[in-house]
């Protein structure tokens, strides 16, 4: 079926559209899964805690290839329903030259105070000399991380998302052969496995860099430019929700692993640890769905087609209620399974995961209308309102609840933190919404 951004949209065609983008998501996060059983059944428990531990610090600083990502894609979707190609190409040039100079700018300083970083963030001595050796490795790859970032929301732009999931692919098979042979064969343990990681972002984040120099049929290639400051600045200001949500997600993270070394030590860090990768795993189809719809709503925005922006709207959320049941739904069945499958050679700690699972169940029920109403407003190239959706969402709401609801209910509320969060952030949500649907014309 041949889609393009200006047709109408049917459930079937809609669904159609964004499926590549959702697998491409998926999989990510199962590759990021089966990189973690590695680490936990050959390296062990202390080293899955010390990657869970640094993991945050690396988050923040590769959301900014989802800056780069959604933000350039609302902007060239947007200039593309304005009808103009040459412009649009103009922006995806400067949008991926500053993602790699970004990338390179703060690799080197991420390399050199990383020790530092681990010990203000309360490491222990016996976490701390693996979470710098998997960090250190992983940054040096930084730049390649952010182009993937942000080619896989780019790419949807150019009507490519099947390109998407075929990078996805690429990578992620690359990243659990070398784990394999690098921890398995070679026995390098932990840095095997961030070797791996970063090789498996190479190949995402360059092989898009030398198709798109070649003659080619997408929508996008790369054209003579020059830096312009103000649609960058566009670019970056739409993307602002998902540099916030980055960074936001690196300090809760850092937040909930020291509340969690206060009640559990690092059994409770190894516990966190294997539920964010199952909450990734779940929460990737619901940002696979809106990293791929986020290019229909923004050139409808551009071309000021209502109708069809309210037709994305009403079936966007009839989509997003049903996948949040079934979430749920899976998060509390799987919940002894999943936890069994990272840590099942722990009694203690298989039970103290399965009991997180089946509480972040409420979480995955309420968090798709949040990331829905932030991504909209990216969409519509209003990033400040997205950036506050996302800043209530992640880390206002989350960090209240992770330091107050402990002191309330003990080691408990920490589990809670997250499902609190979202029902208080939902309400922010809702209201935004209604605010501007006259000014946007979504609704």
């Amino acid at each position: 079926m041949s889609i393009q951004l200006s047709d109408h949209f049917t459930y079937r065609k809609l669904s159609a559209f964004v499926l590549p983008t959702i697998a491409m998501m998926v999989l990510t996060s199962v590759y990021t899964m089966v990189d973690a059983l590695f680490i936990s059944h050959y390296a062990g428990k202390i080293a899955l805690a010390a990657v869970n531990f640094v993991f945050p610090v690396i988050m923040l600083l590769g959301g900014l290839g989802f800056m780069f990502g959604t933000g350039g894609t609302a902007l060239v979707a947007k200039t593309f329903g304005q009808g103009d190609s040459a412009r649009a190409k103009r922006y995806f040039t400067q949008i991926i030259l500053l993602a790699w100079l970004m990338g390179c700018a703060m690799a080197g300083p991420g390399i050199v105070f990383l020790p530092e970083v681990c010990h203000l963030l309360g490491g222990t001595d016996e976490l701390i000399p693996d979470a710098v050796l998997y960090g250190r490795i992983m940054l040096g790859f930084l730049p390649c991380c952010i182009l993937q970032c942000s080619f896989q929301a780019l790419v949807v732009a150019a009507e490519k998302p099947k390109m998407a999931f075929w990078l996805s692919v690429a990578g992620g098979v690359t990243n659990i052969v070398l784990d394999f042979l690098f921890i398995v064969v070679f026995g390098w343990g932990l840095a095997g496995a961030a070797l791996a990681t970063g090789l498996s972002q190479a190949v995402a984040g360059l092989v898009p860099v030398v198709y798109l120099c070649l003659p080619n049929n997408s929508l996008l290639r790369f054209a003579r430019t020059k830096l312009e400051f103000r649609p960058m600045i566009q670019a970056c200001s739409n993307g602002a929700s998902e540099l916030v949500t980055g960074i936001s997600a690196a300090f809760i993270g850092m937040l909930y692993n020291y509340r969690l070394l206060q009640y559990y030590g690092e059994h409770g860090v190894a516990a966190y640890g294997v539920v964010m990768y199952v909450a990734f795993l779940f929460s990737a189809i619901i940002f696979g769905y809106d990293m791929g719809s986020n290019p229909l709503f923004a050139y409808n925005h551009g071309a000021e087609n209502h109708a069809e922006l309210q037709n994305l709207f009403r079936k966007s959320l009839v989509l997003i209620s049903g996948g949040g049941f079934i979430l749920c739904v899976a998060a509390i069945s799987l919940s002894y399974p999943l936890a069994y499958l990272f840590v099942g050679y722990n009694t203690a700690l298989t039970e103290l995961a399965q009991y997180a699972f089946c509480v972040f169940s409420v979480y995955f029920l309420l968090h798709g209308y949040n990331i829905f109403a932030s991504g909209l407003f990216t969409a519509m190239n209003n990033g400040f309102i997205s950036a506050v959706i996302a800043f209530s969402r992640t880390f206002l709401f989350q960090a209240a609840a992770v330091l107050i609801l402990p002191l309330l209910f003990g080691a408990d509320g920490v589990w809670w933190s997250a499902a609190v969060s979202e029902m208080l952030a939902l309400v922010v949500s809702i209201v935004l919404v209604l605010r501007y649907r006259q000014q946007y014309g979504y609704l």
